[in-house]
C-alpha cells in the first residue's frame, strides 16, 4: 500500500509537471507543490509515513487547529498511531505564492473518516510553507484551523 501512494505521489508530481507544460500561466514549481500537497494527503490518509518522512524538512514544525505544536518526529508519530480513520481528505481553493526557493501554500481542507467509531467530518483553512533544497521541496512548516461552518 505504501508504494502504492509513493507511485501516486510521483505519478501527481510528473503529470502536472507536463500540465504545466502545456498551461504556461501555472509555474513548473507551482504545479510541483500542488501535486505535493495532493500526495500529503494521500500519504495521510494511508498513513504512509514513508511517503510523509520524503515530503517533510528535518526541521519540519507543525500547529494544529487544536493548538498542539510539534516537531516532524511527533507529527509522524500522530500520523501514524492517530485514533481518527482519515478516509477522504481534499483540498480546496489552494492558492500557491512563489517566493524565489520558498512557496506558500493556503487553502481549505475537508476530511472526512471515523473517530471514536463515529463517522466525522473536519473543514478548515491551512497554510504550508515549502523550500526548495538543490532541486527538492520540502514543507518546512504547517499550519491548521478549523472552520466552524
Amino acid at each position: 500500500m505504501k508504494k502504492q501512494v509513493v507511485a501516486i505521489a510521483l505519478l501527481l508530481v510528473f503529470g502536472a509537471t507536463a500540465h504545466a507544460q502545456r498551461n504556461t500561466s501555472i509555474s513548473d514549481d507551482e504545479s510541483k507543490i500542488r501535486a505535493l500537497e495532493s500526495a500529503w494527503n494521500l500519504a495521510e490518509e494511508e498513513k504512509n509515513i514513508s511517503a510523509l518522512d520524503q515530503m517533510l524538512a528535518a526541521t519540519f514544525v507543525y500547529t494544529e487547529f487544536d493548538g498542539s505544536f510539534s516537531d516532524k518526529a511527533q507529527f509522524l508519530k500522530t500520523v501514524k498511531t492517530s485514533a481518527p480513520t482519515s478516509d477522504q481528505i481534499t483540498n480546496q481553493e489552494v492558492a500557491v505564492a512563489l517566493y524565489g526557493n520558498t512557496a506558500v501554500v493556503t487553502g481549505i481542507f475537508k476530511e472526512k473518516g471515523i473517530e471514536n467509531g463515529k463517522p466525522f467530518t473536519r473543514r478548515g483553512r491551512f497554510t504550508d510553507t515549502w523550500l526548495n533544497q538543490n532541486g527538492v521541496w520540502l514543507c518546512i512548516a504547517s499550519q491548521a484551523t478549523l472552520l466552524s461552518h
